[in-house]
């Protein structure tokens, strides 16, 4: 956006985020800041640099406009299909995704939210019943390293997410390699919860039911699926 507008724009990325995505983000034009060992650190020195220069600020995940781009997947996913699935199975880091997600289908449709078990910001939310901090780590961290779940995500997950479950490195790990192995599909770690939740059986379908599978993100070094 900022490179049609023609204005500079500045991404704060943490250190355990990958080069693969920093490579994308300067390709695009963008001036990569890297700093902090994780997202939060890097948003609050992104917070610090916006008020030194008064530029505007994009949240990754907790700003309305965000979360509403984030949820015009599901828009085009009932478009494709004609209909939505029974069952969408989404991955969660900061909820932006999953908030944009549900905000679109509402009770329509069933929506699952995932997360790893080292990084369970939704979760400890539910637990505690209000978003707290958590310790992040483990294999998505460096795209589902959130340590907060968003207001805005948080907000929309209390009205139109029933179930949010958890799932262990090894299992996202299997679904990774699995998709490419099987499909040739080079994803993140965080964009296989959700097959990572068919294969272990920590969600089950029931007969007929219609499941789909958001496979976002491929910001990670390919030589990885090894």
């Amino acid at each position: 956006a900022a490179r049609a507008l023609g204005v500079r724009c500045e991404v704060f990325v943490p250190e355990v985020s990958p080069e693969a995505k920093r490579a994308r983000l300067r390709a695009l034009g963008a001036e990569v800041v890297v700093t902090g060992a994780a997202y939060s650190e890097a948003f609050e020195a992104c917070v610090a640099r916006q008020q030194a220069t008064g530029a505007l600020q994009a949240h990754a995940y907790d700003q309305p406009e965000v979360v509403a781009g984030a949820g015009t997947l599901a828009l085009e996913l009932e478009e494709q299909g004609g209909r939505l699935p029974d069952t969408l199975l989404v991955s969660v880091g900061g909820g932006g995704l999953i908030g944009g997600v549900a905000a679109w289908v509402e009770s329509r449709a069933h929506v699952v939210a995932l997360e790893p078990e080292r990084a369970p910001t939704l979760h400890a939310a539910r637990a505690a019943g209000q978003p707290v901090d958590v310790e992040v780590g483990g294999l998505a961290a460096d795209s589902l390293g959130a340590r907060r779940i968003g207001a805005i995500g948080w907000e929309v997950s209390q009205r139109h997410v029933h179930d949010a479950l958890l799932l262990s490195d090894d299992a996202i790990r299997a679904a990774q390699l699995w998709l490419w192995q099987e499909l040739k599909l080079a994803v993140e770690p965080a964009a296989a919860l959700g097959l990572a939740a068919l294969q272990t059986g920590a969600y089950k379908p029931q007969p007929q039911e219609t499941v789909a599978l958001i496979l976002c993100g491929a910001n990670f070094d390919p030589a990885s699926l090894t």
